[in-house]
């Protein structure tokens, strides 16, 4: 296959740990909520899903219930972070950044410890074969638009439609930008910030687990998995806050980041390696000029849940 093009498929493959992480993202915050623990939500979510591949790894279940076994253990870790997030934001009402912040150091702390126990031979060596059907087989980047990649694009169209289509994703957008109204008309306001952020979390996990088993497959990759869930965030401005708009923007981040690494492979172009760190900056300086080009034009709907942050109480309605 032609570099450039097995470079492309790889940023688009790259690309997907970030819609996912993203898509979750967008679905908390229309509901208002600001949640910066998406990083251990996504650590969380690996460890899970790697967690129940390491007890049935060596099981004579079939490829396909294993595949969605680990799939639920993913969701049901990332799920429970999301639910812890939501009783302390939603019904404690602590403060957003503060709790988000405190997720993201101890999921990933509790991720490092639980993957550090497991048997890599376990949980990786057979299982990411599986998932990286129908091109199991290749060599090249193709390996990796598996099942968790496509599973990733239906994900994001879905959370899409539902949003802008259906009357929950009305609902909920109305929580996510004036909750005292949506309350005073009827909507349970609690109910739909507590199932947004679960939901969230739990397709933000989903990110977490492809990285580890499927992208990278590698015993080393959930190391480097924090940051990325910071990039996730970023890309929700990038995406200006609809579903859809993130497999545009995950591919373009994952081609941003991956440039640092292709680049200085490139024969003819001379990229010394102290430059390296610079280019790996790229998603976050085009995530700034997004924020500014969208703040300059200041149209509402390229703007942020107007209650994004903001703790709802209904006594002072």
């Amino acid at each position: 296959m032609n570099i450039w093009l097995n470079f492309l498929i790889d940023s688009l493959a790259f690309g997907a740990t970030f819609m996912y992480g993203s898509t979750g993202e967008i679905l908390t915050e229309k509901a208002g909520h600001l949640n910066l623990g998406i990083p251990g939500i996504m650590c969380m979510g690996g460890a899970g899903g790697c967690l129940v591949l390491n007890w049935i790894g060596k099981s004579a279940l079939p490829p396909f219930l294993i595949v969605i076994l680990g799939i639920l253990g993913s969701l049901a870790l990332a799920m429970l972070m999301g639910l812890i997030y939501s009783f302390l934001t939603v019904t404690l009402r602590a403060n957003q950044n503060v709790t988000g912040l405190a997720l993201t150091t101890f999921g990933v702390g509790l991720m490092k410890v639980i993957m550090s126990k497991m048997d890599a031979t376990v949980y990786l060596v057979g299982p990411k074969q599986m998932y990286r059907w129908p091109f199991a087989g290749r060599q090249d980047s193709l390996q990796c638009l598996g099942v968790l990649f496509f599973l990733a694009v239906i994900v994001a169209l879905c959370a899409s439609w539902v949003l802008f289509r259906t009357k929950v994703g009305l609902h909920l957008r109305a929580v996510g930008e004036n909750p005292a109204t949506a309350d005073a008309v009827g909507i349970n306001v609690t109910r739909y910030k507590y199932v947004a952020t679960c939901v969230g979390s739990g397709i933000a996990g989903l990110g977490g687990f492809y990285y580890i088993i499927d992208y990278m497959a590698s015993q080393e990759a959930y190391l480097s998995l924090e940051s990325f869930g910071w990039l996730s965030i970023a890309l929700v401005i990038f995406a200006l806050w609809r579903p859809h708009l993130t497999i545009i923007g995950s591919t373009v981040f994952g081609f941003l980041f991956s440039c640092s690494s292709f680049i200085t492979n490139v024969s003819w172009i001379n990229v010394t390696m102290a430059f390296k760190p610079v280019l790996k900056m790229l998603p976050y300086v085009v995530t700034i000029l997004v924020l500014i080009v969208s703040s300059v034009r200041n149209k509402r709907e390229n703007q942020p849940p107007a209650s994004l942050g903001l703790s709802y109480f209904r006594e002072e309605r």
